[in-house]
């Protein structure tokens, strides 16, 4: 999409993210920990992509880690209810200062397909996932994804639409985008 549209795209940061490795190995330890470093980064660069003129495509956004990733630690046992009233309270001051997409794109995946690509990428810290963890985590983002209404909203079935491999699917998605951002058929 980035190359296509020629937009900036910014992706999460994982390559320096001090709490990862500590995170797969101990949850409950570094849940809060965590989630305020993704949020902490996620809202910086929000406010440098609303105080510049660059167009930019982000690979997460703010409203993920409030609604789906800090609730199901939450929900696990693997954050305390202190940190994650604490956690939610500060997204909420945090989300007042700054504006929603313009389009959220959605990546709706089974999670065979999530396992997959999480192979497919072989990141280290990532072999650890739990799959109870995995599962839940899709069913926070199809349940989220159901009651957003911060903007609009484009949801891509990546089970059906293989994207990447395949230009037919790109040109499909390219057309919804252009329909959604500029009103084009």
């Amino acid at each position: 999409m980035a190359k296509h549209y020629k937009w900036d795209p910014q992706f999460e940061d994982v390559e320096h993210n001090p709490y990862l490795n500590d995170f797969y190995e101990d949850m409950p330890r570094w849940s809060f920990n965590l989630q305020v470093y993704f949020l902490h980064g996620r809202l910086k660069q929000l406010l440098e992509i609303q105080n510049g003129n660059d167009i930019v495509i982000q690979d997460r956004t703010i409203y993920e880690d409030a609604h789906i990733f800090a609730p199901n630690l939450y929900e696990m046992g693997l954050m305390t209810k202190r940190d994650f009233d604490n956690y939610f309270n500060f997204f909420e001051t945090l989300k007042s200062m700054v504006k929603p997409p313009d389009l959220l794109i959605y990546l709706k995946a089974s999670v065979p397909t999530l396992v997959a690509q999480i192979q497919k990428r072989g990141r280290e810290y990532e072999e650890n996932i739990r799959l109870d963890y995995l599962k839940r985590l899709n069913e926070y983002y199809n349940n989220w994804i159901e009651r957003y209404t911060e903007g609009p909203l484009l949801i891509i079935d990546i089970d059906k639409n293989k994207f990447p491999e395949s230009d037919e699917d790109l040109g499909e998605i390219i057309s919804k985008i252009d329909s959604q951002l500029y009103g084009l058929f």
